[in-house]
């Protein structure tokens, strides 16, 4: 049954909404966060950058903002994400950009290719890679994006960190309204 479902990553995506709603009012599970501390937060960005492990990273940073300054808490999550995106960019950016091209270039023709490279497109892929980084989509499209124009490693780095920074702060921003 399960390989004939439609909705796989649906049906994930909303059991971890709903596991983490549940542990996040779970005192045991808000006990061992706070028992951790700040390499929770480095852990919890970590996971932050799946799509699936991003609501148990929000809860778990709502449940610190309790007893963390926001700042600390906000830098040390922003780390753990920068560290993650900038390891699977890493291991991504060389091997996937060099399938996706062929691809790419046989469907699109060298007419349109050569539009999209001109600087005055280039940008697209920055922004359309940030954004799909920032939203709760699969961050494997945009660190593609972001890998097809050939990021420098201090480029990406710069990138990721402010994106990480800019989610991250939005979660922090939350925990004035939602306690867990």
């Amino acid at each position: 049954m399960w390989k004939s479902w439609k909705y796989k990553n649906l049906t994930i995506l909303i059991s971890s909404f709903i596991l983490s709603v549940a542990l996040g009012s779970f005192p045991p599970f808000k006990n061992l966060v706070l028992s951790l501390g700040l390499p929770a937060a480095f852990i919890a960005g970590v996971i932050f950058i799946s799509t699936f492990a991003a609501p148990l990273a929000a809860v778990t940073l709502l449940v610190l903002a309790r007893e963390i300054p926001l700042p600390l808490l906000g830098i040390i999550a922003a780390s753990g994400a920068l560290a993650s995106d900038f390891l699977f960019f890493k291991f991504t950016k060389d091997g996937i950009a060099s399938e996706i091209e062929p691809i790419y270039e046989g469907l699109a023709g060298n007419h349109f290719n050569k539009i999209l490279r001109t600087k005055h497109f280039r940008w697209l892929f920055l922004v359309l890679g940030a954004l799909i980084i920032l939203s709760p989509f699969p961050k494997t499209a945009g660190l593609n994006l972001l890998g097809i124009p050939k990021l420098k490693n201090r480029q990406f780095i710069a990138l990721s960190a402010a994106i990480n920074v800019v989610g991250i702060a939005f979660i922090l921003f939350l925990s004035f309204f939602i306690k867990p």
